[in-house]
């Protein structure tokens, strides 16, 4: 696939099929990604990979994070629990998790070199992978932010950030693309 097809062509995938994605595709897509520049040669990202059963009770560390974090306050105990059920459920349709994380710099500068890197690192997994006819869905979620959440993960947020989440598996549905604002409404050309 050359390299401009796979970005225009690319999506974030929020349905995923059941099926796991082979560990030696998966593995091969994280070599891949690892030629992101990288500033100082540092090669900030660090993975964890969540998959078959263990998204049992990655489902439930979100979920108690989501309680922890107050997203269901203001809701009966029903309306809480059923709540919860249903965003247990939409993870546990994912195959992979994969939490993309970095030690945590003081110096500002190069905290932002080594967060810039590990964001093209991402980029490049979600370019491998749709080349593997794999999708992922970039997130952010609030529990990323949430120090008792990454404790839960085997991540001391004390010395390491928790940058995103990728969903990861094969396409169950993959959306229409999303129209793009005209590059010429965003580059200025300064030439004196």
């Amino acid at each position: 696939m050359k390299i401009y097809e796979a970005i225009k062509q690319r999506r974030s995938i929020h349905d995923f099929s059941p099926q796991n994605v082979e560990e030696s595709k998966l593995t091969s897509i994280f070599a891949g990604a690892s030629w992101a520049p990288t500033h100082r040669m540092k090669e900030p990202w660090e993975v964890h990979i969540i998959q078959n059963k263990a998204v049992a009770s990655y489902a439930e560390r979100v979920t108690e994070s989501y309680l922890r974090l107050g997203y269901a306050e203001g809701y009966d105990n029903d309306k809480q629990r059923k709540l919860m059920e249903g965003i247990q459920q939409h993870l546990l349709s994912i195959p992979h998790h994969a939490i993309i994380y970095m030690e945590k710099e003081k110096d500002l500068r190069l905290f932002e070199e080594d967060y810039a890197a590990v964001c093209a690192f991402i980029q490049n997994v979600q370019l491998l992978a749709w080349s593997h006819g794999v999708g992922v869905l970039w997130t952010t979620n609030p529990y990323i932010y949430d120090r008792e959440f990454s404790r839960s993960c085997g991540i001391d947020p004390d010395l390491y950030k928790i940058v995103s989440v990728l969903q990861m598996g094969y396409p169950n549905r993959i959306p229409q693309p999303k129209r793009r604002t005209p590059i010429e409404q965003k580059v200025n050309f300064i030439n004196d």
